[in-house]
């Protein structure tokens, strides 16, 4: 959430924000007429409780009519106090639910716009000319059933449409991924982290998962459970009601967990094969820092995720989203890109999202300096969304044959191969 201070005192800046995002710039009016009812509430309590404590002291030394009036007006005075002790809440709560309903504040040098308005920042590899070598690419589905790894007809089978099995190559392809990112971050001095796949309610709302994108989430009623959609979600809830020393800063985590979402709203999309699904692996970055170093963090993050791809060999391109098309957490927010030769196009593979003081306000993570204490700053940055990563990487360095390159940094963890075979036969 954003901080109080700055809406009543430049509550136009939030009123931008909000429009640029594309979302109800009357809720900040809502917001600061409800706060205003706060701080009212309070004051009227404050009042009255003091008047209270007053009385207490004199009603000692009074003595008849004196005394009986005092204690008449204490009578009057405790229903008066229990009656704005119940305003100041309700009041209180009323503003805390229209402050949960507001996006963060937009970074003023994101684009505006919507989804299709994202800046191109650069392009790095160039896209392979398949017609030039001679043969027409195979999509990664083809490629997967040919090299006996993708399994859609037996996972639709099992648990309905968007589900898959990874068999053999790929499920070595899909472990070899993760172990090279891990490494990649562990290099980097992120601490590995395997994360809950399930969480409560604060950790989910603390991030910022139950407003525009709560049809996406898997909730499961009888527990008060949330299956995560990213590791984010535990990642940032664990400091979740807790102080940090400044010198410990910053906290870089690198987690690994099972991904679910409904993929609500994209009928239609991307049925084919194992781009858009309802579960899969990924390895997470997420970082706890000072508000001050956050924007140079951000950059380091997009660096990792720039040199994780380039290691893959892959052709990509780094975009920046359009202020409609943040979510609700993040300031601002850059995009890797991979080229799949099939569809001509660019597709999301990797993200990355400086959230600002935004979650740690909703999670209540403070850091402790020679200032005092205050809301540390948060950012994410998706580095192997496995099956994602697979579909690029088959698309892009298959061979005319059906079988597959491997990229050199992938090629210790699957035991020296350079290439990926198809299999001599059907599974059947």
């Amino acid at each position: 959430m954003i901080d109080l201070r700055l809406l009543r005192e430049d509550p136009d800046r939030v009123r931008a924000s909000q429009r640029a995002r594309g979302e109800d710039v009357a809720l900040v009016d809502e917001l600061l007429s409800a706060d205003e009812r706060r701080r009212s509430a309070i004051s009227r309590f404050d009042e009255l409780r003091a008047e209270q404590r007053q009385l207490g002291k004199q009603i000692p030394k009074a003595q008849g009519e004196e005394k009986t009036a005092l204690l008449a007006r204490t009578k009057e005075l405790a229903e008066a106090v229990k009656s704005a002790d119940t305003e100041q809440q309700r009041a209180a709560d009323d503003a805390q639910q229209l402050l949960l309903r507001l996006g963060n504040l937009v970074h003023p040098d994101a684009p505006v716009g919507g989804e299709e308005d994202f800046v191109v920042l650069e392009q790095i590899g160039t896209p392979r000319d398949f017609a030039a070598e001679g043969f027409t690419p195979r999509d990664h589905l083809e490629l997967g059933e040919m090299l006996g790894a993708i399994d859609t007809e037996r996972g639709a089978k099992v648990s309905g449409s968007r589900f898959y099995y990874l068999t053999g190559i790929g499920a070595l392809l899909e472990l070899a991924l993760v172990n090279a990112a891990i490494a990649q971050a562990t290099a980097a001095g992120f601490t590995p982290m395997l994360t809950p796949n399930l969480v409560r309610p604060a950790a989910m709302a603390g991030t910022g998962y139950l407003g525009q994108v709560e049809d996406d989430v898997y909730r499961l009623e009888k527990d008060d459970l949330y299956l995560v959609g990213t590791s984010e979600v535990p990642l940032a809830a664990y400091h979740m009601d807790e102080i940090i020393e400044a010198p410990q800063l910053p906290l870089r985590y690198a987690g690994f967990s099972s991904c679910y979402r409904r993929e609500a709203g994209s009928y239609g999309k991307d049925t084919r094969g194992i781009f858009r699904v309802h579960q899969f692996d990924k390895v997470e970055m997420f970082v706890y820092t000072t508000p001050e170093e956050a924007e140079a963090e951000h950059q380091r993050l997009l660096a990792w995720e720039k040199q994780w791809l380039s290691s893959l060999e892959l052709p990509f391109q780094v975009i920046e989203l359009a202020s409609g098309d943040l979510g609700s957490s993040a300031s601002r927010k850059f995009d890797c890109e991979a080229w799949v030769p099939t569809q001509g196009k660019y597709r999301e593979l990797t993200s990355t999202s400086n959230t600002t003081q935004f979650q740690a306000r909703r999670l209540n993570i403070r850091l402790r300096d020679k200032e005092g204490t205050r809301p540390l700053a948060t950012l994410n940055g998706t580095l192997c969304a496995v099956t994602r990563t697979i579909v690029a990487l088959l698309e892009n360095h298959q061979q005319a044959d059906g079988s597959v390159r491997v990229p050199e940094v992938l090629r210790p963890y699957l035991g020296g191969r350079e290439v990926l075979e198809p299999v001599a036969a059907s599974r059947a």
